[in-house]
């Protein structure tokens, strides 16, 4: 099968920056997003991206043009029944993913592939409502997308070993991806490395033994490290952040894995970062 038809869940920033990636490399591209608000937000993170891109010299406004003619985004999943390749990409809540399942695997076509960029859900919970397992696989791009060049393939018990290859084929070959391999347990490879991490900053904070610019500038001129954990966990999302070390404990039982008391009460406060504008900094 060729990989040419693409279906994106989603148009928050993960999926937007799917979307975008997926255009430029000459897919037809079909979004879905819910409600009017949500359709024009998404059109807006799309467009933001590429004018960036065309401001930095990345790329051009026409090439912006016709990568925005690529895509469309629409409210109604049954839409999606023409796909070869079907990318879930809503936030990280484990039964609105697996009610998503049940619904695309009634819509798309018998080989079609759904894959999730889930970034901690064990992928075989949503293969296993499905009626096509071997052909659901995990596909974990990062932000942002158009830049970072990883994506995880990820592998459940149940994946074939032949969508494996063309899921890996079209991320490297088509989309210009690195990629690694990773089983099917919470977090994944990057993720198992990286929550720890930020929860051992943000406990560093919490417990006064250090400010939060102290931490990260500790890390970034200290370790060579791009950004501090603050700051990354802000660009992250701390309510994504929170939902992948919840799952990531109910997996492990592990206490580095659980969610400090103040990552808790800054998403019941809504401060999660650079997306509401403000997390463990302020963002314009």
């Amino acid at each position: 099968m060729s990989l040419s038809r693409i279906g994106v869940v989603g148009g928050g920033t993960m999926g937007a920056g799917i979307a975008e990636v997926t255009a430029r490399a000459g897919c037809d591209v079909l979004v879905i997003e819910v409600g009017d608000a949500a359709v024009q937000a998404a059109r807006g993170r799309i467009e933001s991206s590429l004018g960036r891109a065309v401001r930095s010299g990345r790329t051009t406004d026409v090439e912006a043009k016709t990568v925005l003619g690529r895509i469309e985004i629409v409210q109604d999943l049954a839409l999606l029944g023409d796909r070869d390749l079907v990318i879930e990409a809503a936030p990280e809540v484990e039964q609105l993913k697996l009610d998503l399942f049940r619904r695309l695997d009634d819509v798309l076509a018998p080989d079609a592939i759904l894959a999730s960029n889930t970034s901690s859900i064990p992928l075989v919970k949503m293969a296993a409502v499905t009626r096509r397992p071997q052909s659901v696989v995990g596909v974990h791009f990062f932000n942002p997308v158009p830049v970072l060049p990883l994506v995880e393939i990820v592998e459940s018990l149940l994946t074939s070993p032949e969508v494996l290859t063309e899921v890996t084929q079209f991320a490297e070959q088509r989309l210009g991806k690195q990629t690694i391999r990773s089983k099917d347990r919470a977090g994944f490879v990057v993720n198992a490395l990286l929550i720890p991490y930020l929860l051992s900053a943000i406990r560093m904070l919490e417990s006064g033994f250090a400010s939060a610019a102290d931490i990260d500038e500790g890390m970034v001129k200290g370790c060579a490290h791009p950004m501090g954990p603050l700051h990354l966990a802000d660009l992250i999302g701390l309510d994504t952040t929170r939902a992948v070390a919840v799952s990531m404990y109910e997996e492990f039982k592990e206490p580095l894995f659980a969610p400090p008391p103040l990552l808790m009460r800054m998403c019941e406060a809504g401060l999660l970062g650079r997306k509401t504008g403000q997390g463990f900094f302020p963002y314009g």
